[in-house]
């Protein structure tokens, strides 16, 4: 079992956009029940089911498991609830870590939030520019929220 610990960022300007090289992603959920997170993503040429426990303040449970391309195109269309959540993921080097920065399609359209994985909790760690306020207590910015309730609907978003 492996241990996620992240801290999410909502990304403001422009300035992130000619940094790193993007990749469209599709995931859906199999399960968002918040204490057992069940995704299938794909990434590219490449597909993962990814298994998440409950979030305990920025840290959680992860299992993650290449998956052929076609089995996950399988899930998503017929098993993964609706819909999906597709996105652009530029991966930014920054301070000696990686800032995965996700600009949000279809219904979550407007949304662009960056993610940093830590080894502890208490981790220090440099912030880009175009780091805006941060998100990581607020559930709503969780993927598996997104799909059940958009960014182009909420009436007040983080800012």
């Amino acid at each position: 079992m492996g241990v996620e610990i992240e801290r999410k960022f909502l990304v403001i300007g422009d300035d992130w956009r000619d940094q790193g090289q993007g990749v469209f992603m599709r995931q859906g959920y199999i399960c968002s029940d918040p204490g057992r997170i069940v995704r299938v993503r794909i990434e590219g040429d490449h597909a993962m089911l990814t298994i998440k426990g409950k979030t305990e303040g920025i840290s959680r449970s992860e299992w993650e498991y290449p998956i052929p391309l076609t089995e996950a195109q399988e899930l998503l269309d017929g098993l993964c609830e609706k819909p999906l959540i597709e996105k652009n993921r530029r991966r930014i080097e920054f301070g000696g870590f990686i800032w995965e920065v996700d600009e949000f399609f279809g219904e979550n359209a407007g949304l662009v939030v960056a993610e940093i994985e830590l080894e502890s909790e208490s981790q220090e760690f440099a912030k880009p520019d175009w780091i805006g306020a941060e998100v990581s207590h607020d559930r709503r910015y969780a993927n598996a929220n997104l799909f059940k309730h958009p960014f182009s609907r909420w009436e007040t978003p983080a800012e």
